[in-house]
């Protein structure tokens, strides 16, 4: 028999957990009592517990839904959920995220999507990926500028480190790092003919498309921590698609990533020199304008902020008639661009943070 104060908290989580879970999915008290009594064995028994398949799926859209800095919220049951606790090699692991990048940017029309790998167990976690996201552009340091994205420069050091030679152009892609408990950790290259990116182009400044801009289709989020009714899961990407300010006021537009306002700018003719001529304002909406444009010609799902807004307009209420308290993190539900024009802006948010959810963790480097 296994009885410490870990084991009884896991209890109370799980407890928790199964009560929320089962009245959601209208399950008797009976069924409930019936599950957390079989949990409370196996916790005395081994010290954790297994989820079963629809606890799984169930908890994982519970923890989208749960995300306080997630504007998109609105969809959360609509997440796809593929179950690869049984997965133990970097090998077959690598596999699943193949799957999961093809099956979630679905030639566009992307599907949110989750991969769940093997959960962490007495503090070990069996499978582990160490890239931020499942695509990302690398970043290198070249004498006294940034080639590429410079929030990839030190994966992209280490992936050097471990024998990958990118191209060096501004877009390349980096390989997976993927390891497994007590070996080293292995590269794996992802197949171009499954990465779709899409040219940035704007609908009236020919200019643009001379910058060769690009991004990818689909934003995996791979280096967080899905916890569900205390059984935490080290190794889970998941994705929704983005919101066009993501990539057209943040990853092409921040100074110390793609820093391209200048350059747009440049091709609209607009005075640099002084703040008062609001050139970074005027460069940042034709910016966002031109990715709009470029992922609706690409036939790429993207959501402008505006539409983004109204629809956690629709999520909020959605959940007050469910009962349920909203949350939420006020400056990342705001958007860069024009926050102060959607209704997010004027009213406080709860940021108490609710489980199921997606947590940050430490950099297994560092572990």
């Amino acid at each position: 028999m296994v009885h410490s104060t870990k084991t009884n908290n896991l209890l109370v989580e799980a407890t928790q957990f199964i009560q929320n879970c089962y009245d959601e999915l209208g399950m008797s008290n009976e069924k409930q009592l019936e599950r957390i009594e079989d949990i409370k064995n196996e916790i005395d028994t081994t010290g954790t517990y297994t989820h079963k398949s629809f606890e799984l799926t169930h908890g994982a859209k519970m923890a989208w839904r749960n995300s306080n800095r997630c504007i998109g919220r609105l969809l959360w049951n609509t997440l796809h959920i593929f179950d690869a606790r049984d997965v133990r090699t970097a090998e077959d692991a690598y596999e699943k995220l193949i799957e999961h990048i093809d099956f979630a940017t679905n030639e566009g029309r992307i599907q949110s999507t989750i991969t769940i790998f093997a959960p962490r167990n007495n503090g070990v976690d069996p499978i582990r990926i160490w890239n931020h996201q499942l695509l990302r552009y690398a970043g290198y340091e070249e004498a006294d500028n940034v080639i590429g994205d410079s929030a990839s420069i030190e994966v992209t050091k280490m992936c050097e480190e471990m024998g990958w030679r990118g191209a060096k152009t501004p877009f390349d892609i980096l390989p997976l790092v993927i390891q497994e408990t007590g070996k080293q950790p292995k590269l794996f290259e992802i197949p171009g003919e499954i990465i779709k990116e899409v040219p940035i182009i704007h609908p009236e400044l020919d200019g643009v498309s001379q910058l060769n801009a690009k991004w990818y289709a689909v934003p995996i989020i791979s280096n967080m921590r899905l916890e569900i009714g205390g059984i935490d899961y080290p190794m889970a990407p998941f994705n929704g698609w983005y919101m066009g300010t993501e990539i057209g006021a943040r990853n092409l537009a921040d100074p110390d990533r793609y820093n391209l306002l200048p350059k747009i700018a440049e091709i609209m003719g607009l005075d640099t020199k002084s703040n008062r001529s609001l050139w970074i304002d005027k460069a940042l909406v034709e910016l966002n304008i031109a990715i709009l444009h470029s992922y609706q010609q690409a036939q790429v799902t993207l959501v402008d902020h505006h539409t983004a807004a109204k629809q956690f307009k629709i999520f909020e209420e959605n959940e007050l008639k469910s009962g349920r308290a909203v949350t939420g993190n006020w400056a990342w539900l705001i958007p860069p661009l024009s926050p102060a024009s959607t209704h997010i802006y004027h009213k406080p948010y709860n940021n108490e943070i609710s489980t199921p959810n997606y947590f940050y963790q430490g950099d297994p480097r560092e572990d």
